[in-house]
């Protein structure tokens, strides 16, 4: 099963699951009921209408009270290509925050900020939780995850670097690309290794296993329960390997037209493509700057 959520006229989103060809969806429910119970929901066989996949909008099936925390050096050999290989790996992971909003699906056009010399890629997987975790075990963390996604952590990387925070950096428009969500239980323990491979128009650029990440899901899912209250619908991203293009000599960034495609095991492939800045800024009307010209 592949859980995506479709938009509907009056902004509401219904959540739905798709076919094995991706053409069609079943919807299973509206998103505040799918996730006030979404192991039921991923246990049963969808019941609703059935819906040409080209005939809807995809978004993900985020609630929009949703926190997105993200794993931010998870990989050693990408803390080894990074600024970050002369220091001491920390015992806590680093973590930074995006907004649902950045989040987009795949098949989005992702655009280039201004003031960005292009944007990088980060392949990885997403988690979802589906339980409230309080001072949770790892165990009770992993417990809690109910589905995995491919995500694409794109990163302006000259906005993250201004400061020593890096939100800026994380969360341009429709920066984090993420694919359907698969259910835990298809997918099994990430400590056993699932391949990621991230390819820019079609050469490879990330090769790895999620067998080499360094914090656990459960620990970090742990972690953080330990600060704030983890609900049921937040998201865990977490980390991606080493194969980044800033890293790289000379770096190598994506430039409009460039294809970005990050395949994981299990979970799929996740495609976008890039767009200048301009697709940042709403269409002119030209209609009304005329009728305040003749004004």
């Amino acid at each position: 099963m592949r859980i995506v959520g479709l938009k509907q006229s009056d902004g509401a989103v219904l959540v739905g699951a798709l076919n094995d060809d991706g053409t069609e969806i079943t919807v299973i429910t509206d998103l505040d009921t799918f996730w006030s119970a979404p192991d039921a929901h991923l246990a049963s066989e969808p019941a609703g209408p059935t819906l040409a996949t080209a005939a809807v909008e995809l978004v993900p099936p985020v609630l929009p009270s949703a926190r997105v925390v993200c794993v931010g050096l998870n990989y050693q050999d990408h803390v080894n290509e990074g600024s970050f290989r002369d220091e001491t790996l920390p015992e806590f992971p680093t973590l930074f925050a995006r907004w649902p909003t950045s989040l987009s699906v795949g098949g989005a056009e992702i655009p280039i900020p201004s003031g960005e010399d292009g944007l990088d890629w980060e392949g990885e997987v997403m988690a979802w939780v589906g339980a409230t975790l309080v001072d949770a075990t790892p165990e009770e963390a992993l417990a809690a995850v109910v589905g995995y996604s491919t995500f694409n952590d794109i990163t302006s990387r000259r906005a993250q670097k201004l400061t020593s925070q890096w939100i800026i950096g994380k969360n341009g428009d429709h920066s984090g690309p993420v694919g359907p969500m698969v259910p835990a239980t298809e997918v099994g323990d990430l400590r056993y290794g699932l391949r990621l491979e991230t390819r820019v128009n079609g050469e490879v650029v990330q090769h790895s296993s999620t067998a080499e990440m360094i914090y656990g899901v459960g620990e970090t899912l742990a972690h953080i329960s330990k600060t704030f209250t983890i609900n049921r619908g937040d998201l865990l991203a977490t980390g991606t390997p080493s194969g980044v293009g800033y890293a790289r000599t000379p770096p190598w960034l994506l430039q409009p037209g460039d294809v970005v495609e990050v395949e994981i095991e299990r979970l799929g492939i996740l495609t976008n493509h890039i767009v200048d800045n301009t697709h940042r800024h709403p269409p002119v009307d030209a209609a009304r700057i005329e009728n305040q010209e003749i004004q």
